[in-house]
């Protein structure tokens, strides 16, 4: 079975910078396309960046294009989303998914069907 545990949230002011950490384990890690996504109060949940296998090729929200950055290390079965000029929007859970047939193709929560806990990110 998948599991998943995001880590490196917490509050932040606007203009500053946190990096996500998922934990992987109980799954062959490698062969999995990896992704984040976020959940506001009282909104849909919405992909954030998604990445292939190997690393090769992401894909991006146009929200956060340019500001985060999602990388994987495969050898130590760990996703991070390096988040920088934070606004007050990006405020919600983040969540790592993972999932097998779209990679970075796709930031559709259907597409994903294993998630982490989530971590809060709070920008004031």
């Amino acid at each position: 079975h998948v599991q998943l545990v995001e880590s490196g949230g917490g509050p932040v002011q606007a203009g500053g910078s946190l990096r996500l950490s998922c934990a992987s384990s109980g799954y062959t890690y490698s062969i999995y396309c990896m992704g984040w996504f976020r959940q506001a109060p009282g909104k849909e949940r919405e992909g954030v960046a998604a990445i292939s296998t190997r690393g090769g090729s992401t894909l991006y929200a146009d929200s956060v294009w340019g500001r985060f950055t999602i990388s994987r290390d495969n050898a130590k079965n760990m996703l991070y989303l390096q988040m920088d000029s934070l606004k007050p929007d990006d405020t919600a859970v983040y969540y790592c998914a993972a999932g097998r047939t779209t990679c970075a193709s796709s930031l559709s929560v259907t597409d994903f069907p294993y998630w982490g806990q989530g971590t809060q990110v709070t920008v004031s």
